[in-house]
């Protein structure tokens, strides 16, 4: 990933809450027919590794080799830029178009669990994280489900760990411009209904 030192991103609470507040990551990997990429929600338990699952029938799990590095892509808030939001592009029309966006790659070491145990935590932790954030109280479980078709649904799939090696996080939110230029940015993304983009430049630490 190309990536100016202004737009590195290298606080860990901002990289966890992109993670957080995308799941549905991207895993790339190289096999030997080729390149892959599968899409998927996944999550960060409490050793730092990612967790998820796959569909048995997915052969990702048998094209990608038990220990081989993937690539996992997280992609937060972006949206498009227009020249116009710049006050300084009244004046000297030196400007140009841009896409801000905020991006998590995270490279890690891949393995498949087919045991019953793992996939009931990879599937645990993914319902406690959601079903608690949409239905409180009222949260669905695994246990809702009568037993023998719990186990029918736990056989069709295959779980699976990323041990984290690195972490590469990009914030491109218009660090690099002047103070007028940046608060033309964040007022022409509201108005043009960017708001979620707008609101996470405007909370930039030297910024908001």
């Amino acid at each position: 990933m190309y990536l100016p030192e202004h737009f590195k991103e290298i606080d860990p609470q901002e990289i966890a809450a992109v993670i957080a507040a995308a799941p549905l990551g991207c895993v790339v990997a190289n096999t030997a027919e080729g390149l892959i990429a599968n899409h998927m929600p996944i999550l960060v338990d409490k050793r730092g590794e990612l967790v998820g699952h796959i569909a048995l029938a997915n052969d990702m799990h048998r094209l990608i080799p038990e220990g081989q590095e993937v690539l996992v892509i997280f992609r937060g808030v972006d949206g498009y830029v227009s020249p116009n939001f710049y006050p300084s592009k009244a004046e000297h029309h030196k400007q140009v178009p841009t896409w801000n966006y905020q991006v998590v790659h995270v490279h890690g070491a891949i393995s498949f669990q087919h045991d019953e145990s793992s996939k009931r935590a990879a599937v645990g932790l993914l319902t406690r994280e959601h079903e608690r954030r949409i239905n409180g109280e009222k949260a669905w479980r695994m246990a809702d489900a009568p037993t023998d078709y719990m186990i029918d649904m736990l056989g069709k799939i295959v779980a699976f760990r990323i041990a984290v090696t690195r972490t590469i996080a990009k914030s491109k939110l218009s660090q690099n411009r002047d103070v007028r230029d940046f608060e033309g940015a964040v007022d022409g993304l509201k108005s043009s209904g960017q708001e979620a983009l707008a609101t996470r430049m405007a909370a930039l630490p030297d910024r908001g």
